[in-house]
């Protein structure tokens, strides 16, 4: 029997919307293997994943590496793919639908757009309505797209959560990636002071760095809440996230979490993009949006923060 495939390569955010969209495709498929080609730091973690049957690492090398290409294209073949769902739509995905899995059916959002619409323009829509659009078009019910359930995800983490706190706490992501550094709001010292402040001891303040955060997490005046040394998993962060009792982010994955859990706390943009393109925030995890972040005081996080932790 041949078998599905989504692609999906990154980022962790972008994984973690694609959640609903991977269960809606093995509902669909339910009689059929659905596989998973990603990037390697996913791969771990989506391999636990009760949606997809087995996850495929795609090291992204460059395309002129035809040796990379070539090995690519011989894995891919061994699974007999007839249908390729492609989450990422990327200029690399469009071109292994041409090179690498020609012979399969393909959805994506190029397949997606109505007569005269641009992908450009396509683009301009929230991230899972455009998701959304994509699978009823390839006749795949969508149930769960908007639904994303993380509870597969979650694990006991008391024993890790008391070596830095007996308490409530409150969970700031002050991070993002180096490419994205716009993002980047940078009164967190400042706001962590005023926290302290107004809420004495009734709540730790944690952060969780990832790998190439550690450094700069020691300048915060909060818990760096690491195992062995290291970065937390992306499982043991989902939990630590389900497990705070507020949250205050940039854009960036982990905000994704916070807001899919239905977490209580605040997202900060600025007009990078917007909180509805990426389809983040609702009723508990809450939008806040300037022109530009070195606008937004701790002041004024600070009056949110006190509207909304209850």
């Amino acid at each position: 029997m041949s078998n599905i495939l989504i692609i999906k390569h990154g980022s962790l955010g972008d994984l973690i919307q694609a959640n609903g969209a991977i269960k809606d495709v093995k509902n669909h498929y339910e009689n059929r293997k659905v596989f998973l080609l990603t990037s390697e730091p996913y791969s771990i973690f989506m391999s636990e994943c009760p949606y997809i049957d087995g996850v495929i690492i795609d090291k992204r090398l460059p395309r002129w590496n035809l040796v990379f290409l070539y090995n690519l294209k011989k894995l891919l073949s061994k699974y007999n793919f007839s249908k390729v769902i492609d989450l990422q739509n990327s200029s690399r995905t469009k071109f292994y639908k041409r090179f690498l899995l020609k012979k399969a059916e393909w959805s994506s959002s190029f397949d997606t757009l109505e007569p005269g619409q641009s992908k450009k323009d396509f683009d301009k829509s929230p991230v899972l309505d455009r998701m959304e659009l994509q699978l009823k078009k390839s006749n795949i019910p969508t149930k769960y797209i908007k639904d994303i359930d993380l509870s597969w995800a979650k694990e006991d983490l008391s024993n890790l959560i008391k070596q830095y706190t007996n308490r409530d706490y409150i969970l700031l992501f002050p991070f993002c990636s180096k490419k994205h550094l716009n993002k980047k709001w940078p009164y967190f010292n400042d706001l962590i002071t005023k926290i302290r402040r107004e809420y004495k001891n009734n709540y730790s303040i944690l952060v969780a760095p990832g790998p190439d955060e550690i450094k700069d997490s020691e300048n915060l005046k909060a818990n760096i809440v690491l195992e062995k040394g290291k970065s937390i998993n992306i499982k043991k962060l989902i939990s630590l996230i389900d497990d705070a009792k507020f949250i205050i982010s940039n854009d960036t994955g982990p905000a994704h979490i916070a807001s899919h859990l239905k977490k209580n706390g605040l997202v900060l943009f600025g007009s990078h993009t917007s909180a509805e393109k990426v389809s983040i925030g609702n009723s508990n995890f809450k939008v806040l949006t300037v022109k530009n972040l070195i606008d937004l005081t701790s002041d004024t996080v600070m009056k949110q923060i006190r509207i909304n932790l209850n």
